[in-house]
């Protein structure tokens, strides 16, 4: 049989190289005494000064805290609870003042950029079918072409037109408006405060603009009704609408809606919603010896979902705002190694073999010297 000449059969048996025999040199580390315990040790004494350092910038950063959920008006009626009566279609209007605490402020001025925040919690941002539901290409201006069922139930209302920006992000759009007053004599005038560069220059230049160029609300009016698109179902203001103060920040390109829009990955969240203006006597920032306080008109509803609305003032450090826990983390770890390296050495002093012993250990070696 053997002189048939036959072919050898396909075999699956991989190639005899190195890579697939696994037959490559390798590096295998050696962990003894020598070299485990100065890692425990070097951990330790990096990242507790390095927890220190972290600790004491975020102790720099002044913040304060305002929850203003269950606020009451002038009248003593709860805000939360006067909203939710309408008339001719809109909640009722509700305002409230809440006046800072002076103890909060502190008695050292505020320097450098004061930044303002609207926090919430409970408010799950992250649901799967809240973050899909939205409109890239209409956001981008694009109004001719019809949205995917991406933003349905909030894509068109019972006369099928299109809301303008769809989707159930767009529709939830926070709208309290909140203003920081500081008390002149017998009057409360408002600190000066800026919603420009609030939203990141990447989204404002590549994910965001208005169907036209243009530079007034009318123009921006005109383009919205020809395309046969009316606001979302719970706004209050027309797209046009959303900053009178400023003709350039309204439709797809006003910085709240654009802040709004980048959604949060947990349920508690803050968002930035205005900056001082460094100008006047608050040039340098905000002043220590002033009286201050918050004066809100209250729109957004987070009682039924069990959430909070809170206003947040705060300064910022050279890591950013303030949070502690990263300096936490760093000290927590670092004192653990360094604790687990003390307890590790005196192990290898007591009962510990020398390098040169481990590897002479046999079969005829001794284990125990008691």
């Amino acid at each position: 049989m053997s002189g048939t000449g036959a072919t050898p059969q396909n075999s699956h048996e991989p190639k005899d190289s190195k890579f697939k025999q696994q037959a490559l040199p390798a590096w295998q580390p050696i962990l003894t005494a020598g070299t485990v315990l100065p890692t425990f040790f070097v951990i330790g004494v990096a990242f507790i000064p390095i927890g220190v350092g972290l600790m004491y910038f975020s102790n720099q950063v002044k913040e304060v805290i305002i929850d203003y959920t269950n606020c009451e008006n002038s009248g003593g009626e709860v805000c939360s609870k006067v909203i939710e009566d309408y008339t001719e279609g809109l909640p009722l209007k509700c305002t409230c003042d809440l006046t800072i605490d002076a103890g909060d402020i502190g008695d050292t001025n505020w320097e450098g950029q004061v930044f303002l925040y609207y926090g919430l919690t409970n408010f799950y941002q992250n649901h799967r079918r809240y973050v899909k539901s939205r409109s890239d290409k209409q956001l981008y201006g694009d109004l001719e072409s019809t949205p995917s069922d991406d933003c349905s139930p909030f894509l068109k209302n019972n006369e099928s037109k299109i809301y303008a920006p769809c989707g159930a992000i767009a529709n939830s759009l926070f709208n309290d408006t909140i203003t920081l007053q500081y008390k002149s004599g017998d009057d409360w005038e408002n600190v000066v405060v800026t919603g420009k560069g609030i939203a990141w220059e990447s989204d404002k230049k590549y994910k965001f603009k208005n169907p036209i160029e243009a530079k007034d609300p009318e123009e921006l009016k005109k383009a919205f009704e020809d395309a046969g698109t009316i606001k979302p179902m719970d706004w209050q203001k027309e797209i046009w609408q959303l900053d009178v103060t400023d003709p350039e920040n309204n439709g797809f390109l006003n910085e709240d809606l654009i802040v709004w829009m980048r959604t949060a990955a947990l349920p508690n969240f803050r968002k930035l919603y205005r900056k001082l203006v460094q100008e006047g006597e608050f040039s340098t920032g905000l002043p220590a010896d002033k009286e201050y306080r918050l004066h809100i008109d209250y729109n957004y509803k987070v009682v039924k979902f069990s959430g909070t609305k809170s206003v947040i003032m705060s300064t910022t450090s050279l890591l950013g705002g303030k949070n502690p826990f990263l300096g936490i983390a760093y000290i927590v770890v670092g004192c653990i190694c360094f604790l687990m390296g003390v307890i590790f050495l005196f192990i290898h002093l007591r009962f510990g073999r020398t390098t040169q012993e481990m590897m002479n250990i046999g079969s005829r070696s001794q284990y125990n010297s008691n």
